[in-house]
């Protein structure tokens, strides 16, 4: 029996450095990668905030917060997307409870 899917959260700090069509471009392929694996349902752009402390010397990042429903295998594929791709600050994705 294949297991349902179940609802997670994400947030992704991208580094603003590169100009607004670099981070416009990334919003759009980590939407994109999670719509191709299951549903979005909400995507909600923060904008540049001050970061708490400098990431990789930058002190402003760009913020996305998005909601999404996947299979449990998904968030490992998407995390590893995260750490190789140039320009992600930080992220975090977490499990939703029912």
């Amino acid at each position: 029996m294949a297991k349902l899917n179940e609802n997670y959260e994400t947030i992704m700090i991208f580094n603003t450095k590169n100009g607004d069509d670099a981070v416009k471009a990334l919003v759009e392929k980590f939407t994109a990668l999670i719509e191709k694996h299951g549903t979005l349902e909400t995507v909600e752009e923060w904008g540049k905030r001050r970061l708490a402390y400098p990431i990789e010397d930058e002190v402003e990042g760009y913020y996305v917060f998005a909601t999404f429903n996947c299979a449990p295998e998904f968030p490992a594929e998407l995390d590893r997307n995260y750490k190789i791709t140039d320009g992600v600050l930080r992220s975090l994705i977490v499990k939703k409870d029912n």
